[in-house]
């Protein structure tokens, strides 16, 4: 498995995408979805676009917070450095958020 990979099959993607036409995401798909946010979160981090990323980021975040501890150990520890660490150094609460008025 590379760095960083959550373990998925052939065909996972669109296992996710109907899993979530269905209804809430639950177990396996959980855990899936929350690697691809981050993921795409960390894309959008190293394209230099803070508002997608922001975006993403908090989306990854809500749903890594429904997780049970050992959902989130199946999350792999690189995604969830970034997530929870250096995400935070620059989109947490200590931040200004982006639209406020400037000095």
């Amino acid at each position: 498995m590379a760095d960083g990979d959550c373990p998925a099959e052939p065909g996972a993607r669109s296992a996710i995408v109907s899993a979530a036409a269905k209804g809430p995401l639950t177990g396996e798909a959980l855990v899936k979805e929350v690697c691809r946010r981050i993921r795409v979160a960390r894309g959008h981090w190293d394209q230099h676009n803070n508002a997608a990323c922001r975006g993403e980021r908090t989306r990854a975040l809500a749903l890594y917070q429904t997780l049970t501890p050992a959902q989130k150990e199946k999350v792999p520890q690189v995604l969830r450095v970034w997530l929870r660490y250096r995400s935070e150094k620059y989109f947490g609460e200590t931040r200004t958020p982006p639209g406020s008025p400037r000095r």
